[in-house]
């Protein structure tokens, strides 16, 4: 599996391969629970198992639960936590609770494969999606932000008997500039659940021998990123130090709803980088939501650093612990 690759996605995949499969999805938390609601695992009846409902805590009995559910074609509600009898064993020695439903695919009670398609469909295609699950009679309806915005803005859960799973919009970085920061950061983003494209003009920095198995664009960024939707869900990142890639790219950047926006240099190039974007006609409030130098300040010296640092920022803005 790779990494960036969505759970529904990878379920479909296995599904249409042939092989039995089954979700985990976290309905319900309580206390410090390690994973939050709507967190997912694909159970393969292969043995093989992605993703995860808690901090390792409870998916090996998981994975026993959804193997059986493989077999029986049956839904199941499952409910953990430390006070359990086998809290060693199944049980979230951090001392929340989690609530889960399995369900397997195209068996018995399980989840509509034409559903999981048009999940996979959304997923693909960046547009927030939600399923309605009825626990007592494990009928499933299709919702979308214009059909039940409330349910939306609440982010799901279980009510009652009805358990609602948002399917978010995965998040995404754009790294302008093939460079080898970026052949750092490409990987490590990934690994963090961002779906990775790298934009340079330049054929020897973006080859595929420097960034396999990631969407790569050799193009101009202001060519490339007019074919792109940098939403709520997205960040970009330029290291080119190239104001002829650099510029455009940001220019864009500024205007878009990109959550999270910056750029190599240092502080004395930003500075001018500063100037000169406002001589041409950039607000000094757009310039503001750029961040340069790039990276939280944690004394980075090599590319690896340096791509860490990056990776922090995004993750301080994106949860909301970054100043500004």
């Amino acid at each position: 599996m790779a990494v960036s690759e969505h759970i529904t996605a990878l379920a479909l995949r296995r599904h249409q391969q042939g092989q039995r499969v089954a979700l985990a999805t976290v309905m319900t938390t309580w206390g410090s629970a390690p994973r939050p609601v709507g967190a997912q695992m694909l159970i393969c009846e292969d043995g093989s198992f992605h993703g995860s409902v808690s901090g390792g805590c409870v998916e090996g009995a998981v994975i026993l639960e959804a193997t059986e559910a493989l077999e029986t074609g049956q839904c199941r509600r499952l409910r953990y936590g430390v006070a359990d009898a086998d809290a060693f064993a199944v049980g979230l020695a951090c001392g929340g609770e989690i609530e889960l439903v399995v369900e397997p695919v195209g068996l018995g009670q399980g989840m509509d494969p034409t559903l999981l398609e048009r999940l996979a469909e959304a997923q693909a295609a960046r547009q927030p999606v939600g399923v309605q699950l009825d626990l007592v009679n494990w009928q499933r309806d299709l919702i979308s932000p214009q059909t039940d915005p409330s349910v939306f803005e609440a982010g799901g859960g279980r009510r009652g008997d009805i358990f609602t799973h948002i399917q978010s919009v995965p998040l995404r970085l754009v790294i302008v500039g093939a460079v080898h920061i970026a052949q750092y950061l490409a990987p490590m983003a990934q690994l963090a659940g961002y779906l990775v494209t790298i934009i340079d003009p330049r054929d020897s920095f973006a080859s595929p021998a420097r960034f396999d198995g990631y969407e790569v664009i050799v193009d101009w960024p202001e060519e490339a990123l007019t074919r792109m939707s940098l939403d709520r869900r997205t960040a970009l990142v330029t290291l080119t130090h190239d104001p002829k890639m650099d510029t455009p790219a940001l220019q864009y950047a500024v205007a878009s709803d990109a959550f999270y926006i910056g750029a190599l240099g240092s502080t004395r190039t930003h500075a001018k980088r500063r100037q000169s974007m406002l001589d041409q006609g950039m607000s000094p409030e757009q310039f503001a939501r750029i961040q340069g130098p790039v990276g939280l300040d944690i004394g980075s010296r090599s590319p690896a650093e340096i791509a860490l640092s990056i990776l922090a920022a995004i993750t301080a803005k994106l949860r909301g612990k970054a100043d500004g």
